[in-house]
């Protein structure tokens, strides 16, 4: 692991260099505050330090105050090395952001083992933070097809229909539903059922553009969100979409499943602001496509949905 040693006394850094790289550690050398600074704020930057508490510049502690400050992860953990024992002076390093302090002259043992324990702690918050994001992900994910579920997409949608709002940014949405959905979970089974629609997540997936997202509404139901495009280039890819499902059957063992999708667009106005007027705006313009036959694009200009495929 990788350790910053911020001290501008040349022999102590030495002294401190090479006991480090005697137990192991990587170290990186800094002989003042702004040169500590600059390298613990790198993306890839130390995660361990030890700073001296007097150095030119900025001293170890306006660093580990403006280190806490910017709240950055992953976690850097600090111990500042003092020639000041007072208690009120210890106190203020700690409050400052400091984790723990060592004074001068410091024992090599004492300092390793200080360092063994911001290691563990060091790894114990990456865990942590690998939790936590794997967490974020499922609550963000639908977890049969891999795609946004409803809470994150309708999230997403407000942020757009902000920009729309602010400064005209236009947005439009795509709702797809499988047509006749219920009678392969009928005639399939349901495990056919689910094979159908990761395999339709993953052709949706593979035509819809990189800064689009799209999301599992709802059983059978998916939703895109399309920032920056109007109604012609939503209704574009809205007919990738509807080819790239119906273009050949999905295969599952011997079972050959024929799969379409009716689609109903709709894009950002001043009377389609919200995102429950959008999205009612593309539900309609979706039964309607299902009223009409199915396999079909509808698009809602205002509020009349008007066939295009």
């Amino acid at each position: 692991m990788n350790v910053l040693i911020a001290d501008d006394d040349p022999v102590s850094r030495r002294l401190l260099q090479t006991s480090l790289t005697q137990a192991g550690y990587l170290a990186s050398i800094a002989s003042d505050g702004a040169e500590a600074l600059r390298l613990l704020q790198q993306q890839d930057g130390p995660r361990l330090a030890v700073l001296d508490w007097m150095m030119p510049e900025i001293d170890g502690v306006d660093v580990c105050r403006i280190v806490r400050k910017a709240a950055r992860e992953p976690y850097v953990y600090i111990i500042l090395l003092t020639t000041r024992g007072h208690q009120t002076e210890i106190v203020e390093g700690l409050e400052a952001g400091a984790d723990d302090y060592i004074t001068k002259p410091y024992n090599p043992m004492e300092l390793k083992a200080r360092l063994r324990a911001g290691k563990r702690i060091v790894e114990l918050q990456e865990q942590l933070v690998v939790a936590r994001e794997c967490l974020r992900a499922q609550a963000m994910h639908d977890s049969l097809t891999g795609l946004y579920n409803r809470m994150a997409i309708l999230e997403m949608l407000d942020k757009e229909l902000s920009r729309f709002v602010r400064d005209g940014t236009p947005v439009s949405v795509t709702m797809v539903d499988l047509d006749h959905f219920k009678r392969i979970n009928d005639t399939q089974g349901h495990p056919a059922g689910d094979y159908v629609l990761r395999e339709v997540a993953r052709r949706m997936r593979s035509v819809i553009r990189t800064y689009d997202a799209i999301a599992r509404y709802g059983g059978e139901e998916f939703l895109i969100v399309s920032p920056g495009s109007n109604l012609a280039g939503a209704e574009k890819q809205a007919e990738r979409v509807r080819q790239c499902i119906n273009a050949e059957p999905i295969c599952m063992g011997d079972s050959v499943i024929p799969v379409t999708v009716s689609l109903g667009v709709a894009q950002a106005s001043q009377e389609l602001r919200r995102a429950d007027e959008l999205l009612r705006a593309a539900d309609e313009a979706l039964y309607a496509a299902k009223r009409d036959g199915r396999n079909r694009i509808v698009t809602c200009l205002g509020a009349r949905p008007i066939p295009t495929a």
